[in-house]
């Protein structure tokens, strides 16, 4: 792994892209401009944070404990590949390996308008321990006008294979109680802890412990509003390559073990993701695929 001088001196741009030390002796990027500032953690491609100019931060994180390798991460945006939940691969970590694994930088870019960081893991013999593919994974993460991911997966193998993923963002709201979820009105959905099925009807009102795995029809895009009345403001969510979307919050039923007791509260997670729970996304050899979210925080009075 490169140093923290290295990686500033190859991708770094003083106040717009700089390397500094994380948790557990791995390096965090901060990337910025005039619309806001995120925070990724290299291990993981994990992003930490984001707030954009003039408003509250978007990203629950937990204060409870240190990011770490090696374990599950409950905060930030986590990359979950090759696998999404716990159901397609028999004996594999519960939403894969990618978010326990150190990612490479690839590249940086900035322009008057955008900051960009674009991180990567391959097939090692490490990873073929734990899934016998070749792949490449890269995420690309940007501020603009909007926070923008992008995870693409590519088969670099000899054969084909399955994969489920997704990202997983914690967004930070003051009670979760007060908001609601838009854009799910008419769509299905698996409440996951007992796998009944239901469909939804108006907004979701997250008032009590939500597992919600819902099936999106076909379209070139998806979006969902997070409407939180505390802070004042909607987050706006635009993903594409998923057909799934996963509504999210334990409830104070189900503290984890990174959470203070009431941290559930303060959290509502909103996940695009790739074929789960009922399927799978195939990738023959040389092919890729792409899912991609924007996310933008609006004032009250801009989306009323």
């Amino acid at each position: 792994m490169m140093t923290i001088d290295e990686l500033n001196k190859r991708y770094g741009a003083p106040g717009r892209i700089v390397f500094h030390p994380g948790h557990c002796g791995y390096p965090e990027v901060a990337i910025t401009n005039k619309f806001g500032t995120a925070e990724i953690a290299l291990m993981g491609a994990n992003t930490l944070s984001y707030r954009p100019t003039g408003l509250s931060p978007v990203i629950f994180r937990p204060a409870k404990r240190d990011y770490n390798r090696g374990e599950s991460f409950h905060g930030g945006i986590p990359v979950c590949w090759p696998q999404f939940g716990k159901l397609a691969i028999p004996g594999m970590a519960q939403h894969g390996f990618a978010r326990m694994m150190p990612f490479s930088v690839r590249g940086s870019q900035y322009s008057e308008d955008m900051t960009e960081v674009t991180l990567g893991l391959s097939s090692t013999p490490d990873t073929k321990s734990l899934w016998p593919h070749d792949f490449d994974l890269e995420v690309k993460i940007s501020v603009s006008m909007k926070l923008n991911l992008k995870l693409t997966t590519k088969n670099t193998g000899d054969d084909a294979f399955e994969f489920t993923g997704g990202f997983h963002p914690y967004f930070l709201v003051r009670e979760r109680d007060g908001v609601s979820v838009r854009g799910l009105d008419g769509c299905s959905y698996i409440y996951a802890v007992d796998m009944s099925e239901h469909v939804q009807t108006g907004d979701l009102a997250m008032t009590t412990s939500t597992d919600h795995v819902f099936t999106l029809p076909p379209a070139l895009k998806h979006e969902f509003a997070l409407v939180d009345p505390g802070l004042k403001r909607a987050v706006a969510m635009v993903s594409n390559g998923n057909d799934t979307a996963i509504v999210w919050n334990p409830g104070p039923e189900n503290v984890l073990p990174d959470f203070e007791k009431e941290d559930w509260r303060h959290f509502v997670c909103v996940e695009p993701v790739t074929a789960w729970p009922k399927a799978t996304k195939s990738l023959a050899p040389g092919e890729s695929h792409a899912l991609t979210v924007a996310i933008q925080a609006l004032a009250e009075d801009a989306h009323e």
